[in-house]
């Protein structure tokens, strides 16, 4: 369904307005809504009824377009992600034997039924955003000058997180974050350990859920700085895999953010089991960042995983500058 990733040479804002201008006006009243509305900040990841076109309403042109802009906003491994995501519907179908219906009567698991979503108008010059969301996949982001400058909240979800059926046997989308997490949890001494667990058992769901602003959550587990070199290296490399999601450009603004938030404010929390089969959930935290990965639905074979940036979620905290400095003049 969705061709290999390729570097395009146009910016997102020509891409925006390359998607747009080839609908008919029908799917692009259905595409537009307003940058201040409420509709931008609607994140959800379980499948539900969303407003905006899916690959349903297009043609193949359409398709190109729609992708072309999803694969301007994340990173050749975040896109990579994504459509193995998409895919995971077609073994769902299997294992659930289309049993599940949405309240309009058509089939809940469905790799085409992804949406997209333009807020404002896609302007070389001012604020615009755009979103893509279906089941396990939530990505918004603001951009201003044709640079992203928000891509969170971003949710990535796998289920299921191994497949154990004959279509996609032995696929596992979100491998690198489940692999890096045991394999630091498991580096720890006793004594770190103590500090790192909070729990023995993990809560059944990401706790920020689909609020439209996270919670600071009260920092849990081990700091940065209780933590011996190759421990250290190990968090870092979790971390990065999260922020490698994002297109190059904005993956390094917000690396730095947290360098800037100072690697020594970070922790790392860890709750449930400490091997694979059984339910567990870790968390990184700094001032700015929370990251939460959570594996204990389907006997811990579904992950749920988030990204939230505490001081610019949706770019909120931008868009009140903007807005306010505008009223000034």
């Amino acid at each position: 369904m969705i061709v290999s990733y390729q570097t395009i040479g146009q910016n997102l804002t020509q891409k925006a307005n390359l998607f747009l201008n080839g609908l008919s006006p029908e799917l692009k009243s259905r595409t537009l809504f307003k940058l201040e509305g409420n509709e931008r900040f609607n994140m959800n990841y379980v499948p539900i009824a969303r407003k905006g076109p899916t690959f349903h309403d297009f043609d193949q042109s359409n398709k190109q377009a729609a992708l072309n802009l999803l694969k301007a906003s994340i990173s050749e491994e975040g896109y990579r992600k994504t459509n193995e995501i998409m895919e995971l519907e077609k073994v769902l179908i299997i294992i659930e034997q289309n049993r599940f219906k949405m309240p309009d009567g058509s089939d809940m698991r469905d790799p085409l039924n992804y949406h997209f979503c333009i807020f404002g108008t896609p302007s070389a010059e001012g604020y615009w955003g755009w979103r893509f969301e279906g089941h396990h996949i939530s990505l918004n982001f603001t951009i201003n000058r044709g640079q992203i400058v928000s891509a969170t909240p971003s949710f990535f979800g796998s289920n299921p997180g191994i497949v154990k059926v004959k279509e996609q046997n032995g696929k596992e989308v979100l491998k690198k974050e489940t692999d890096l997490g045991f394999q630091l949890i498991n580096m720890l001494s006793q004594k770190q350990l103590k500090i790192a667990r909070f729990s023995d058992s993990a809560p059944r769901e990401i706790l920020t859920g689909n609020d439209r602003k996270a919670t600071n959550l009260e920092p849990k587990g081990i700091s940065y700085d209780e933590l011996d070199e190759p421990q250290q290296t190990v968090l870092l490399k979790l971390l990065k895999i999260y922020v490698d999601n994002y297109e190059f450009g904005f993956s390094s603004v917000l690396f730095q953010k947290i360098i800037d938030a100072g690697f020594e404010n970070l922790f790392f929390a860890w709750a449930g089991s400490l091997t694979k089969g059984k339910g567990h959930y870790y968390r990184i935290q700094g001032p700015m960042l929370l990251i939460e990965y959570d594996n204990i639905q389907n006997n811990a074979n579904h992950v749920h995983t988030v990204v939230r940036d505490l001081t610019n979620d949706f770019a909120e905290d931008l868009l009140y500058a903007h807005y306010k400095n505008e009223h000034k003049n």
